[in-house]
């Protein structure tokens, strides 16, 4: 045997193995390696533009979307509030009560102070003005007054309106669901159903049994005396009570902290016998106007006119008042400012609300700048010069119970 050839034919193998171990073996060059730090820099680069960009995406969205939430909502609480406006029950004053044969008696002579204080007393002709100008709206000078427990003027953002809503409550006091109890104390509506027109009332009257006669009040607007008033057989007691609801809104310059400058909607809602403290219903309503479509022209062009009876286009039928309104507004709408404020005549014919609000975001765009103009109407905001993005809402509500009362056919 020849060992030493059978050596090196052994040796062979194990010099190619370790050859190819020795290939598997080798590593990245240094240019190979910055090349992927490089490549790989530039991945996550790209990644974190792209978070980045989908991140700023999402916030612009979520202020857009809280922006048009908060304002439709802001729309939505004043729609809801004024589309009730008027509303006292069975009652319908003469002024608006189409069958009505002689002048009446009660049309408002004066603006109402919403924030008289009630204590003073209220005297009969201002709770008439009351009832019948369900609707008042004011410019930059809200009302003031012993009233008001907020003071309306203090932190009121500049350039808005106030607009107060009256009427009785849609549900009997004490009735249950989400009702309020009927609390002593509290001020109530309550309107008889047995005060019959015209006067002088018809002998014997109409529904009446023996030795019963028709209310000689046709409302209640008291802390008391809820018993006196009958239904339609003069004979049963009325004890259906409604609260009476006053409300003012307009915009506070700051939400939570004085000069937060945060613009916020805020509502003084009558309770007991004052308009109590302001809560803040709404962030980032910035703007907020108010006109009146008013009423104040018959079918047939004439002036309205109260201190009149009903003169009628043709007495046989009784479809055409010629000096009464016929429910639809006339001519442009009006925005009671304080260069102009809004007559008793107007306001008692107010039969829809136009709305303007501004809804801001509650935070700053990076890089925007607004150099928008906002029309509300007759009047013109902005440009702000901010980063905040703003949004107009607007709508019209008619106030069903006034102009329905007007609508002949």
């Amino acid at each position: 045997m020849n060992t030493k050839h059978d050596n090196v034919v052994n040796m062979k193998p194990v010099a190619a193995r370790a050859s190819v171990l020795s290939n598997f073996q080798s590593g990245f060059s240094l240019i190979e390696l910055m090349v992927a730090i490089t490549l790989g820099m530039l991945i996550v680069a790209a990644l974190i533009a792209l978070f980045l960009n989908i991140n700023r995406t999402n916030t612009e969205m979520a202020k857009t979307n809280s922006q048009i939430e908060n304002g439709r909502f802001a729309m939505q609480i004043l729609q809801s509030d004024i589309v009730h406006g008027g509303f006292w029950g069975g009652y319908v004053p003469q002024f608006d009560d189409l069958t009505l044969t002689t002048a009446p008696t009660d049309a408002p002579t004066a603006v109402p102070n919403p924030c008289l204080d009630y204590a003073t007393p209220w005297t009969a002709a201002h709770i008439t003005n009351l009832i019948g100008i369900p609707v008042q709206a004011y410019g930059n000078t809200p009302p003031s007054g012993g009233g008001c427990v907020t003071n309306l003027a203090t932190n009121k953002q500049a350039n808005t309106d106030v607009l107060v809503v009256r009427h009785a409550e849609t549900c009997i006091a004490g009735s249950g669901g989400n009702c309020e109890a009927d609390i002593v104390g509290k001020l109530y509506f309550q309107s008889s159903l047995s005060y019959h027109l015209p006067i002088p009332r018809p002998i014997p009257e109409p529904n009446c049994p023996a030795g019963r006669t028709a209310d000689a009040a046709p409302y209640i607007l008291n802390t008391a005396g809820f018993g006196t008033l009958n239904k339609k057989d003069c004979d049963t007691d009325v004890t259906e009570k409604r609260k009476f609801i006053s409300s003012i809104y307009y915009i506070r310059d700051y939400a939570k902290t004085v000069g937060d400058g945060i613009p916020t909607l805020m509502l003084s809602q009558f309770d007991g016998l004052a308009h109590q403290e302001a809560v803040p219903l709404i962030e980032g309503i910035e703007g907020f106007r108010v006109e009146l479509g008013i009423d104040n022209l018959s079918k047939t062009g004439a002036a309205v006119n109260y201190t009149a009876a009903i003169n009628w286009l043709n007495p046989a039928n009784l479809t055409t008042p010629t000096n009464r309104g016929d429910g639809v507004p006339d001519g442009a709408f009006v925005r009671c400012t304080d260069a102009i404020p809004c007559t008793a005549a107007q306001l008692t014919n107010a039969v829809a609300v136009k709305l303007y609000v501004l809804a801001r975001a509650d935070k700053v765009s990076p890089g925007y700048t607004d150099s928008k103009t906002y029309a509300l109407g007759s009047s013109t905001l902005g440009p702000y010069g901010d980063g905040f993005k703003r949004h107009v809402f607007s709508t019209t509500v008619r106030l069903n119970n006034i102009s329905g009362r007007r609508e002949t056919p």
